[in-house]
Formats: C-alpha cells, sequence, structure tokens
C-alpha cells in the first residue's frame, strides 16, 4: 500500500507540472491572450545571446537614421510623383494584409487545409500584436515627425500624440505578415515573395514621404520578430500532445505519461 500510495502522489505531482496544453484545446482568444504574454514577456526570458541580437538591432536602426534616413529622403523628394505600382503595393501593409489573411482562412475552410488555417490564425494573432500593441506604442514614445512634415530627421516629441513617424505601422504588418507565411512554408519562392512584397511596401512608405528610412527597418524587425516568435510558440503547443498510460506492476499502481512538450 505504501509503495502505491507513493505512486499516485508521483502522478499527481506529474500532472501538476504541466503547463501547457495543446492548442487544437485552446479557443482562438485563449490562444491571443497566450501569444500575447508570451511575446511581451520575451525579455524577461533573453540570455546574453539574445540581448546582444536586439543590441546589434538598434545599432542598425540607429545607423541607418544617421547615415542614410536624410540622403534618402532627399532622393526620394526628388523622384516624387504618382506612382501606381507603389501605391498599390503600399496597401499590402494594410487593407490588402486583411484581404491575404482572410484568403488563407478561406482556403483553409474550403479545401480542409490545416497549414493555411495556422496562418490566417497566427497572422492575425501576430498583427494584433506587433501592430496593435508593440508599435504604437513605440510610436508614442518616439513622438517624431514624418518627412512631409518638414520638421527634419531628428525632431522628436515624445509622448506627444501627435507625430507618429517610428516605426512604420505599415512595414511592422507586412512583415509580420511575411515573417508568418515563410515560417509555414518550405518553399523559397513563397519566402522570396512574402518578404520582397513586405520590403516594397517600406519603399513605398519612403517614396510617399510617409516615413524615413529607420522607420521602416524598425517596424520590419518588430514585426519579423513578433510573427516567428508567434510561430514558433503556437507550434510548440500544437505539438503538445499528452496521453496517459496505465502503469501496472506488482504493488505499483499508477498513470505514465507519455507526449512531447
Amino acid at each position: 500500500m505504501k509503495r502505491t500510495s507513493h505512486s499516485f502522489l508521483f502522478t499527481l505531482l506529474a500532472l501538476g507540472s504541466i503547463s501547457g496544453v495543446s492548442a487544437d484545446e485552446l479557443s482562438y482568444p485563449e490562444i491571443v491572450i497566450d501569444d500575447v504574454k508570451h511575446v511581451v514577456t520575451a525579455p524577461a526570458r533573453w540570455d546574453e545571446a539574445d540581448w546582444r541580437k536586439a543590441g546589434w538591432a538598434s545599432l542598425v536602426v540607429v545607423g541607418t537614421a544617421l547615415i542614410i534616413d536624410r540622403p534618402l529622403r532627399d532622393e526620394m523628394r526628388r523622384h516624387s510623383g504618382d506612382n501606381s505600382f507603389l501605391t498599390q503595393v503600399e496597401r499590402f501593409g494594410k487593407p490588402y494584409a486583411v484581404g491575404v489573411v482572410g484568403g488563407f482562412y478561406l482556403a483553409g475552410t474550403l479545401a480542409d487545409d490545416k497549414t493555411s488555417m495556422q496562418v490566417a490564425q497566427d497572422a492575425l494573432t501576430a498583427s494584433l500584436i506587433a501592430s496593435g500593441i508593440v508599435t504604437p506604442a513605440f510610436k508614442l514614445v518616439a513622438g517624431r515627425s514624418r518627412p512631409r512634415d518638414n520638421a527634419g530627421a531628428f525632431n522628436f516629441k515624445p509622448f506627444s500624440n501627435i507625430n507618429s513617424s517610428f516605426p512604420s505601422g505599415h512595414a511592422t504588418e507586412a512583415f509580420a505578415l511575411a515573417s508568418v507565411i515563410s515560417d509555414h512554408y518550405d518553399e523559397t519562392w513563397v519566402t522570396c515573395t512574402s518578404y520582397s512584397i513586405a520590403s516594397l511596401v517600406g519603399l513605398a512608405r519612403i517614396y510617399h514621404q510617409a516615413h524615413f528610412a529607420s522607420d521602416v527597418v524598425a517596424g520590419a524587425m518588430i514585426g519579423t520578430l513578433v510573427g516567428k516568435s508567434v510561430v514558433s510558440y503556437n507550434n510548440g503547443l500544437r505539438s503538445a500532445k499528452v496521453a496517459l498510460l496505465p502503469e501496472l506492476a506488482p504493488g505499483l499502481i499508477g498513470v505514465r505519461i507519455a507526449g512531447s512538450f
């Protein structure tokens, strides 16, 4: 009896240690909340290598601002005009992105394509986090004027709630969508196409004097980081399948936990 009691105790402890569940067992709002917690609290889990990468990324943004922002803005002004191609491709940063996500959802529903459904789910979540939380927070803190305001490349009014150039919301959205699609498919052409369109969105925003180059670079980094993080985390949830198997032996009654986490 003593060994049996210990077995049940070990079983209860093992069951209590399981913190993750399959994404298939969660409702979509629960998945979004779980993803938001994971992304927002990510810096608390970073190791030295992660902080080093963040430092290099910050240097890239600062370097772009110091070296490229003003010359590229001036060059775009010299070539400004009506460009129907850039005007259309720019919309992949906002309205067309919604259509792309909806297209994946519709394809997944009609063709019973699990990957398409996962792309739609992860893309919407990444968009809510990157474009709805992270980038707006940076915009508020930075308060950077836009190129078309003619206030200079280094005009910042933090918490002014007026200027909102840094980072680019269109670039954030476009790269969040591109990274999610790319991470769900192995084909090289999918990755190239996704990121090429996202890059053109950023170029269009610079061309239309809505953003400096560093705004676009920062938005691209945010969108890519959040998109990849959401896909990686949700794939981990989807693969967390748990099986409870009876464990019987002389003087031992319990449950064995098998699965991947």
